[in-house]
């Protein structure tokens, strides 16, 4: 899953980064509005912390026009003004959820957790699919009962499957999910990964529409 922090205080910003990417998640860090606007509006993220208080472009600005041009990804909003009427300002304008500073990191990223499970239509905290558990809380995946050893990047390829289950998912968008810009975009590493999962989890874990991408159980029609 691929995050997009929008805060200015780095301290904060790389506390964030590092709770998200520790819990399963690819986090990338702007502190700059209007930077962050293009970004959220060109780039594919699975949800956005979104800070009120920016330079270049304030948050509520942001989002506006995010929602404005059709841009749905989930977003959490932050901001060390906890007024009730700020936060029914954040709500009405598009965000999702609403997290006052300070906060505990633990608690942003069960929120980010549920988000995620949410956007997607899935309302259990864990997936099970195919024969195949995958527990984001715990970031484990097991395969009939047995828990499996996984890397950090093939826990979150499977975890990305998992939350689009039955749907495929063209390679170039799990490149994406998994290592936004700063990848080449070899398709043979993505192979190599696919290969490597299909090795510990079973060679029918993860299925191939050739020409169209990957998917984790039964497509849907």
């Amino acid at each position: 899953m691929r995050l997009l922090i929008v805060e200015d205080d780095r301290r904060i910003a790389a506390d964030m980064a590092s709770a998200l990417i520790t819990a399963g998640y690819g986090a990338e860090i702007c502190g700059d509005g209007e930077k962050a606007w293009f970004l959220g509006d060109t780039e594919d993220f699975d949800l956005v912390v979104l800070d009120i208080g920016l330079p270049g472009m304030d948050g509520l600005s942001i989002i506006k026009r995010w929602r404005a041009n059709n841009r749905h990804m989930p977003v959490i909003m932050l901001t060390a003004r906890g007024s009730w009427a700020e936060r029914v300002e954040g709500i009405d304008a598009g965000a999702d959820d609403y997290l006052p500073k300070p906060f505990q990191f633990e608690e942003l990223v069960a929120r980010v957790r549920a988000l995620i499970r949410r956007s997607v239509g899935i309302g259990s905290a864990v997936i099970e699919v195919g024969g195949m558990r995958i527990d984001p809380r715990a970031m484990r995946v097991s395969v009939a009962g047995i828990p499996q050893s996984l890397t950090p990047l093939e826990y979150r390829l499977v975890s990305y499957l998992g939350h689009h289950r039955g749907r495929v998912v063209p390679a170039s968008e799990l490149q994406n999910h998994l290592y936004g810009d700063d990848f080449s975009r070899d398709a043979n590493a993505m192979e190599v990964l696919i290969t490597r999962l299909r090795k510990k989890l079973g060679p029918d874990c993860i299925g191939t529409r050739r020409g169209f991408g990957y998917h984790i159980g039964r497509e849907e029609p």
